[in-house]
């Protein structure tokens, strides 16, 4: 096994962010959040039309 190491208290970190900086990155969170919901419904038709061929 490991050496095990003393855990050490967490850490708090303060970020600055101005508001035209924080709006983009609501933008590219919303955008990425849409790319993932389509990647999932193709994966999920492309599980679903999988299915109906090996029938």
């Amino acid at each position: 096994m490991g050496t095990l190491m003393p855990s050490t208290p967490t850490q708090t970190l303060y970020v600055s962010l101005r508001r035209d900086e924080l709006r983009k990155l609501k933008d590219e969170r919303d955008q990425l959040r849409q790319q993932v919901a389509h990647l999932h419904q193709l994966l999920e038709q492309a599980r679903h039309d999988g299915k109906a061929v090996t029938r």
